[in-house]
């Protein structure tokens, strides 16, 4: 359907009016006949820009430039094109000439003000009063607003039945991308399109650009609604959930929403929210039953995984698999398990629980991409272990822990790696170091009360094989300063240092304590 258009172009094409267009059309800008119209308004003022809008016809009899005694032209050529370009920079679509009142025609210097400025200017004959194109551009404004809203309750209708469909997402995508004739796509709370349509409407570079500010907008964990241009084209964008658990994204692209087409975005998106809210019920039972998966391969018994995981999500990873461990923060917790769930869905040979320590998840050993991926997308801390079968899974995840407390946010740590940075490397966590602290206090204490370096001189004695005579030179003072410095440091600790245990945890605690 057609939606009827307040325009000039309408207003012309009406014979009952009897206008007629005295611009040529090559002297007019591009659509300047299709602008919309807000109104149509009748003055005689020289200037009457004050009391005007934009986006409205000026219809005028042109009692403004004729002389008071005789109804003569009284205007010089230069008044009448100051009076268009007052018109032209107020917003006016364009000037209506009303002839056979002050004088027959239109006056050729208005005609040439208006060519110059590339104003619209028609004749308004004498038989036609000015109310009546007032009355029928309303008209056309009225008659406009009633197909909209027609068309925005029909829309609703539809896309309420594709709802009901069982791929009811996917379909509701599809239709108010048809009712909008736009670009529609959907995203889940990592920021992956999940449904999209029409299948072409974007090219690559374009989808490239949505989809990366559809992520920098979902990253932000607010509720939020945004308009910019990509591309050259209107892109809308309104999240989906609440603010702090969102649940994804609806992205617009090639459609400017009035007030209706507002309204059934809106609808959609309510549609859209409550679907994925009911699929948080169902996805914590989801998340509960993984959650005794795992504990059955922590067990190293994998048979009740393989029967529950074969009947519900698909036979578990091939081994050799690896165990990774991803720390999430609470916010992105909800967009993990979203991504981890289509990607398993969309891939399969991937199996996902939430434990104590973060989502653990298991991957086929050749095949491990998906864990550089959630630290990627989520900003995940991410530790991986050494391949392994299904009899090894509970060494497999210890060993996963310990590679996770190496990983920074964003990053994904393997096990090999802490393995080649030496058993040391394992002592830097929050326990370590305070147990360390609490070792070495004693000799800390006394250094900052005496203005000693005990902890210094023990550091650099041990590093250089307890030998005396070495540590004084790095640190450039007597050996047997040294030797005192090391005997107090004994004495303090109420240990014996010529022990190599002795000697080993002291120098685990320093390396602990950086």
């Amino acid at each position: 359907m057609t939606d009827p258009q307040p325009t000039l172009r309408a207003l012309l094409a009406r014979r009952d009016l009897e206008l007629r267009l005295a611009s040529d059309i090559d002297d007019l800008d591009n659509g300047a006949l299709d602008a919309p119209l807000r109104w149509v308004h009748s003055s005689d003022l020289r200037d009457p820009t004050p009391f005007l809008a934009e986006d409205l016809l000026l219809l005028t009899t042109g009692t403004q430039f004729v002389t008071a005694s005789d109804s003569a032209p009284a205007a010089a050529d230069g008044e009448y094109g100051a009076y268009v370009a007052r018109l032209r920079g107020r917003g006016v679509r364009g000037l209506g000439f009303g002839t056979e009142v002050v004088r027959e025609g239109i006056p050729p210097a208005l005609a040439d003000a208006c060519r110059a400025e590339r104003m619209p200017l028609f004749e308004v004959p004498y038989r036609t009063p000015f109310i009546a194109l007032a009355r029928a551009n309303a008209e056309a404004i009225a008659a406009q607003a009633y197909a909209r809203r027609t068309w925005a309750l029909s829309a609703q209708r539809a896309i309420s039945l594709a709802a009901l469909r069982p791929d009811g997402l996917a379909a509701t995508v599809a239709e108010l991308a048809a009712q909008l004739n736009a670009w529609v796509g959907l995203f889940d709370a990592a920021g992956t399109l999940t449904q999209s349509a029409p299948a072409d409407g974007l090219d690559e570079a374009a989808s490239a650009a949505v989809t990366a500010e559809a992520g920098a907008v979902l990253r932000r964990g607010a509720r939020a609604a945004s308009n910019l241009d990509i591309a050259d084209r209107h892109v809308t964008m309104q999240t989906l959930g609440r603010g702090g658990h969102l649940r994804g994204l609806i992205a617009i692209v090639g459609a400017d929403l009035d007030l209706e087409g507002r309204s059934v975005v809106t609808s959609v998106i309510a549609m859209a929210g409550l679907a994925l809210e009911q699929n948080v019920g169902l996805g914590r039972a989801r998340s509960a039953l993984r959650a005794g998966l795992l504990q059955s391969l922590l067990d190293d018994d994998p048979q009740l995984a393989r029967r529950v995981s074969r009947e519900i999500w698909g036979p578990l990873p091939t081994a050799p698999i690896v165990v990774a461990v991803a720390a999430v923060t609470a916010s992105r917790s909800d967009a993990a398990a979203d991504w981890l769930e289509l990607r398993a869905a969309e891939r399969g040979g991937l199996f996902y629980a939430r434990g104590g320590e973060g989502i653990v998840l298991v991957a086929p050993a050749a095949d491990d991409a998906d864990t550089t991926a959630i630290a990627t997308l989520l900003d995940a801390a991410v530790g991986v272990s050494d391949p392994t079968d299904y009899t090894g899974f509970a060494r497999a995840h210890a060993q996963a822990l310990t590679a996770l407390r190496s990983a920074r946010p964003g990053t994904v740590a393997r096990f090999a790696d802490a393995v080649g940075s030496g058993v040391l490397s394992s002592l830097d966590t929050p326990v370590a170091r305070s147990l360390a602290e609490a070792r070495l206090r004693p000799l800390s204490t006394h250094d900052q009360a005496q203005g000693t370096a005990l902890v210094e001189t023990v550091r650099t004695w041990l590093s250089h094989d307890a030998r005396i005579d070495e540590a004084a030179r790095a640190l450039g003072i007597h050996r047997h300063t040294v030797r005192a410095r090391v005997a107090q440091a004994q004495q303090l600790l109420g240990v014996d240092l010529t022990s190599f245990p002795v000697r080993a945890e002291l120098w685990a605690a320093l390396v602990a304590a950086g």
